[in-house]
This record gives structure tokens, C-alpha cells and sequence, in this order.
């Protein structure tokens, strides 16, 4: 019995390690985010909400695609440059996922917001208080 626990220890292990090495996503912070934003004018800052999502708010000069367009990747390729990085979030932080591994896949330099717009306003507030 302990030889099939170890044995299933060690595929779950190499399964796990290929998938993150294959994702391989910077994530960052909100708090971190706002740093960033306050030193550095060459990012890029994308939202991939849908457009209601986006009529709720939006962070201050983000570039908004939605993740679930047909054609997300072709405008991104438009409105993204390749030199400059790319801070990507959505409504909570799972959406951004999906579209950093995309967006990385053709060649950019992709930083997922973890937390996402939700850990943003929630961030914003207590900052203001």
C-alpha cells in the first residue's frame, strides 16, 4: 500500500511541475501594482473583463480586451506592445490566468494581477481611509 502512495505522490508531482513550467506566470500584487504604477509609465495595463464588467470600473488607464472574444488574442497583437510589460487582471483573478498564458504564448512579458479588480477596490478603500 505504501508503494502505490509514493508512486502516486511522484506522478501527481511530475503532473503538477509540467503544468507550472509550462504556465510559467509572474503573478503580483495589487499593492505591488500600485507601486509599479507610480514609478514606472512604461506598462501596460489590461483588463480582460467583459464590457459590463467594465462599465462597474475600471483601473485608471487600462486597455480593456474581453477575455472571451473570438479575436482576443488578434487584438491584443494590435493594441499590446511587445517592449513594454503587461499587467493583466480581471474580475478576481482567474480570467487573468488564462489570458497571461495566452498572451505569453505569443511573445509578451505577462504579469498576472492576483487578486484581480476585486482585491483592487478593496485595496483602494483602505488606502483612503
Amino acid at each position: 500500500m505504501k508503494k502505490y502512495l509514493v508512486f502516486i505522490a511522484l506522478i501527481f508531482t511530475v503532473l503538477t511541475s509540467c503544468k507550472s513550467q509550462e504556465n510559467n506566470i509572474k503573478n503580483t500584487t495589487v499593492a505591488d501594482l500600485q507601486k509599479i504604477t507610480q514609478t514606472s509609465k512604461k506598462i501596460q495595463l489590461l483588463d480582460v473583463r467583459t464590457p459590463e464588467e467594465c462599465s462597474q470600473g475600471i483601473i485608471k488607464d487600462a486597455i480593456m480586451i474581453n477575455i472571451f472574444a473570438d479575436d482576443f488574442e488578434e487584438i491584443a497583437l494590435k493594441k499590446l506592445d511587445k517592449t513594454k510589460p503587461v499587467y493583466v487582471y480581471c474580475r478576481s483573478g482567474r480570467r487573468s490566468v488564462s489570458a497571461s498564458v495566452r498572451l505569453k504564448k505569443r511573445g509578451f512579458d505577462v504579469y498576472n494581477i492576483l487578486g484581480g479588480y476585486i482585491d483592487y477596490q478593496k485595496f483602494t478603500s483602505t488606502k483612503k481611509q
